[in-house]
């Protein structure tokens, strides 16, 4: 035999009428506000690479935005730029005069004559970080971004700006970013530390 309770709710006052008489407490807004302040997003600058089309499709700009805000960053500009060493060296180097904490170059890390971005990002950089790209050929040959895995990007510093060469196809920039993500927030906290001591 099964028994069923009723509960007459008729005359309980509803739980949102109680909580549109409840003011907030100012000293306890204060207080978690001092505690946890929010963390600003990092910024990013995206560099697109190409004398044509690119292998990632033509709305490849908000493809890399929309990963880019997934991994916390901020997008400020997306730049398009032809495969001239002097046109992607000086997107590059705006990019980290104006501060962003990373920016992003998509194509030109093939072998044609025209993929020109490794050297122009080696000519910008500080310090090279040879591990992110790295894992990032490593991560396109399990995926099967052969564009990924023959790439000649490099990876590494200038100022306090981390510079990223992605190759071009969309698998190449969907399996990268989900593999950067991590390894460019930890190369970012430790330039943001290392400034601030």
């Amino acid at each position: 035999m099964r028994m069923e309770t009723t509960v007459n709710t008729a005359h309980e006052p509803r739980a949102s009428a109680l909580l549109d008489d409840v003011e907030p407490d100012e000293a306890f807004l204060i207080a978690s506000e001092q505690e946890d302040p929010p963390q600003a997003r990092r910024r990013a600058l995206v560099v697109l690479i190409a004398d044509h089309a690119l292998d990632a499709g033509e709305d490849t700009d908000r493809l890399v935005t929309e990963l880019l805000i997934e991994a916390g960053f901020a997008v400020d500009a997306v730049v398009s730029v032809r495969s001239k060493k002097s046109q992607i060296r000086q997107a590059i180097e705006t990019a980290v005069v104006g501060g962003v904490d990373l920016v992003l170059t998509v194509g030109g890390t093939g072998v044609g004559p025209r993929d020109r971005a490794p050297e122009a990002t080696r000519a910008v950089l500080d310090q090279l970080v040879p591990g992110i790209a790295q894992a990032l050929r490593s991560s396109g040959q399990a995926c099967g971004a052969m564009d990924a895995c023959t790439s000649r990007g490099i990876s590494g510093v200038s100022a306090s700006t981390v510079v990223v060469n992605f190759a071009a196809s969309r698998t190449a920039v969907r399996d990268g970013m989900a593999t950067l993500a991590p390894m460019v927030h930890h190369v970012i906290d430790q330039l943001q530390k290392a400034s601030v001591e």
